[in-house]
């Protein structure tokens, strides 16, 4: 199969899996609506156009044309106004747009429906129902990493011996061939061969590449490595030197931005292998992968200046950059196209749609209008108020109208619009590419 029609494939998968990742998202609000009793007219996938539906029951369930997010319409989102109406009324823009999202949710009212509005359900219901859909998308990125890091498994450095320098370079020069004047590095002087895999340190045994590099780090001097080659076990006798190597945190991780500190140095490249995760490891990885998708959604607003100057200026794309529905499916039809092992393009891809997952459950949790967060806020806020009352022996406030925060809702809604458009444009001219 040539490049072009793998990279359309990988186009479709992606599309497929962003369709599939929405509809489970919007599932988990139907299910938890219908199970309380609040009618649901609509189920969709997608916005704009729509290209496939069917009514089953009370609601209608269908495709729309733009794969870009979806919803389900329930009744009677927002409560009354003060005055009791739920048209609009007013001449005044913010008011209007209060009143216009208030008589939205009312749409398609039928008689009996008044025990099946939204806003009457009790407000840890209301948390249950708007919380189902981000929830969903973790279930699903727990599911498909979990799946993948505990059956296909994960690339990682092993002891393995992939090539070895023949001379000590400073690991923060961009070369990687020797000059003359350059020193002969340990392990080529010892006799360590591409193809040896280390088994022991200084008689210690090591079976893990994080294990080697901390031990090869914190020797300087004489040093025996015990490698197996072909079958049998070799003591090498190498005098590890001082070299500028890149800077580890606590756990075992290169610090970014770069930085180098002298520490020992032997001098090979460790071999890459896919291998199986443990339970363990794989829930280390995943609780690593939501706090560094909480450190990125923090961070956004601090990489919208590099972002501007990478579409619209002489700027880089970093690496990493916001990546947009556009700029994924690229980076997935591209992935599509490497010379790799099938089953590590299966990881890699199904790693895309677990950080896209993570990604709807991180945004949709942010408590602003329009977004899930934004009516959980809601509802939490009306509990806090009516317990407060109760509390205080006072009259109950009554339900908390979120319809008074769509202005501001409407704020939200434009600048995630001007972000998406921006992400977009840089997907288009200056896209991440796969590294």
């Amino acid at each position: 199969m040539n490049e072009t029609l793998l990279y359309v494939l990988g186009i479709v998968l992606f599309a497929f899996g962003l369709l599939v990742s929405i509809a489970w998202h919007e599932l988990g609000h139907l299910s938890t609506a219908k199970l309380f009793g609040i009618r649901v007219p609509q189920y969709m996938v997608g916005f704009g156009p729509t290209i496939w539906s069917k009514k089953r029951g009370e609601t209608e369930y269908g495709i729309k044309a733009i794969p870009a997010g979806g919803y389900i319409r329930m009744i009677g989102m927002f409560p009354p106004g003060d005055d009791g109406r739920i048209e609009a009324r007013s001449t005044s823009p913010w008011r209007s747009m209060i009143e216009d999202a208030r008589e939205a949710s009312y749409e398609e009212l039928r008689p009996g429906d008044e025990t099946r509005l939204f806003y009457t359900r009790r407000p840890w219901k209301r948390v249950i129902v708007m919380f189902a859909g981000p929830f969903m998308n973790l279930v699903l990125a727990a599911a498909l990493f979990f799946g993948s890091m505990m059956t296909l498994g994960m690339e990682g450095q092993t002891t393995g011996v992939a090539g070895v320098q023949k001379c000590v370079i400073e690991q923060s020069e961009k070369r990687d061939t020797c000059a003359p004047g350059d020193p002969v590095s340990p392990a080529f002087a010892a006799g360590l061969k591409e193809g040896d895999r280390i088994v022991a340190f200084n008689g210690t045994p090591v079976g893990d590449w994080d294990t080697l590099s901390d031990r090869i780090r914190d020797t300087l001097g004489p040093a025996t490595v015990t490698v197996e080659r072909a079958g049998q076990r070799i003591d090498l006798h190498p005098t590890l030197v001082t070299n500028k190597v890149p800077k580890k945190d606590e756990d075992g991780k290169v610090v970014q931005p770069l930085t180098y500190i002298d520490a020992g140095y032997l001098g090979f490249a460790s071999k890459t292998e896919v291998a199986p995760l443990t339970f363990g490891e794989t829930t280390d990885r995943m609780t690593d992968l939501l706090e560094n998708g909480v450190h990125s959604v923090v961070a956004l607003p601090g990489k919208i200046p590099g972002l501007w100057d990478a579409t619209f200026g002489d700027g880089e794309r970093a690496d990493d950059s916001p990546v947009g529905v556009v700029g994924a499916a690229r980076l997935t039809g591209e992935l599509m196209t490497v010379d790799a092992p099938p089953e590590r393009i299966l990881v890699m891809f199904m790693n895309l749609l677990v950080m896209f997952n993570v990604s709807l459950f991180l945004f949709n949790m942010l408590p602003l209008l329009p977004l899930d967060g934004g009516h959980i806020a809601g509802a939490l806020w009306e509990s806090v108020r009516r317990h407060t009352a109760r509390i205080f022996k006072r009259p109950d406030p009554g339900p908390f109208d979120v319809a008074k925060l769509m202005p501001a809702a409407y704020v939200v809604a434009g600048v995630f619009v001007c972000f998406t458009l921006l992400v977009l444009a840089a997907d288009i001219v200056n896209p991440v590419k796969l590294t």
